[in-house]
């Protein structure tokens, strides 16, 4: 059981290993290491741009006081997504463009969002508690009778 991570990472380097020399095979290695760059720059511009729009749709479904737990899990999809496009390779940033597809998200939104619960302390909403209306008056210390040196 512990050797599964190990396991994966090799076959992951394997694939990618295998991908590469593929790929310089037939393109040439500058022009393949150049082809890396430029799909990691590109798809990190891209978790970017959609991980602010998911961050505004959240802050909007807040102040609506409903529930984020759908752009929370898509969050997460795009963490997980930058994370694959930063690595070298092309197999990683293909799991990672496949994870920016929003069929995917929305098929990873539907299976996470039963073991979500979001849970908001008490004031967080408009009806989260109650308000009472009342009038005050200041008094001096020595009108109520407390003792100063006490």
């Amino acid at each position: 059981m512990r050797w599964i991570p190990f396991v994966i990472f090799f076959v992951l380097a394997w694939i990618e290993i295998s991908i590469f020399i593929q790929v310089a095979h037939a393109l040439g290695v500058l022009l393949t290491m150049l082809l890396v760059i430029f799909t990691s720059c590109i798809g990190v511009s891209l978790v970017k741009n959609q991980g602010m729009k998911n961050f505004r749709l959240m802050q909007e479904k807040l102040a609506r006081n409903e529930s984020p737990a759908a752009e929370m899990t898509k969050s997460v999809s795009l963490i997980i997504s930058g994370f694959l496009l930063l690595l070298p390779g092309f197999f990683t940033d293909f799991l990672g463009l496949l994870l920016l597809l929003p069929p995917v998200q929305k098929h990873l939104t539907l299976k996470l969002m039963p073991h979500l619960r979001v849970w908001r302390g008490p004031g967080a909403g408009p009806d989260s508690g109650f308000t009472m209306d009342g009038e005050y008056e200041r008094k001096d210390q020595d009108k109520i009778g407390h003792d100063k040196d006490s």
